[in-house]
């Protein structure tokens, strides 16, 4: 993807076609991904970039461990 805007309207419509397929694991999958996307751009609405899996995560985890910057 080139857009969050972009991966959002991706999943939108992945979700539809997973519905109609009856697949509902991969529904609740892209529904989280797809909630995670949606908070990242309300959280940075100037920033049109495709985060990452690990940058939503650390928006909404940032005392995660794995989301740790050390300074030198």
């Amino acid at each position: 993807m080139n857009t969050i805007d972009e991966h959002i309207q991706k999943d939108k419509a992945e979700i539809e076609a997973a519905r109609a397929a009856g697949d509902m694991g991969k529904v609740r999958h892209l529904e989280e991904e797809l909630a995670g996307l949606e908070a990242y751009k309300a959280q940075h609405p100037e920033d049109s970039h495709d985060p990452t899996p690990l940058e939503v995560y650390c928006d909404m985890n940032p005392d995660a461990e794995e989301c740790r910057v050390y300074d030198d």
